[in-house]
């Protein structure tokens, strides 16, 4: 299951599992965002890298305009694939309180 919403602070809240089934859902939200944007992680369980993939795809046109994403409430799973794949170099990422 995966679920992707607007915060009520205007934050991009995502939830359950970002793979290649949900990719085109998560890159329709995504291609929307005008601007930077603060992602709360707190209630992801997993991302491949084709989730990934939609998340560079969308740091690469925000970057263009002098933006970018904000990834906040990575919890240590996740934050160790950002780490693995070198994301962790491209993206601002603040880990969930443990």
């Amino acid at each position: 299951m995966f679920d992707i919403q607007q915060g009520d602070a205007g934050e991009v809240v995502l939830a359950g599992r970002l793979d290649a089934a949900q990719c085109e859902k998560a890159q329709q939200f995504f291609d929307k965002l005008p601007a930077p944007h603060v992602v709360d992680m707190a209630a992801l369980d997993y991302i491949s890298s084709a989730g990934l993939g939609v998340l560079m795809k969308t740091q690469k046109r925000l970057m263009a305009n002098g933006g970018g994403l904000r990834l906040i409430n990575v919890n240590h799973h996740i934050r160790d694939i950002f780490r693995f794949s070198g994301f962790d170099q491209i993206f601002e990422i603040v880990p969930a309180a443990d």
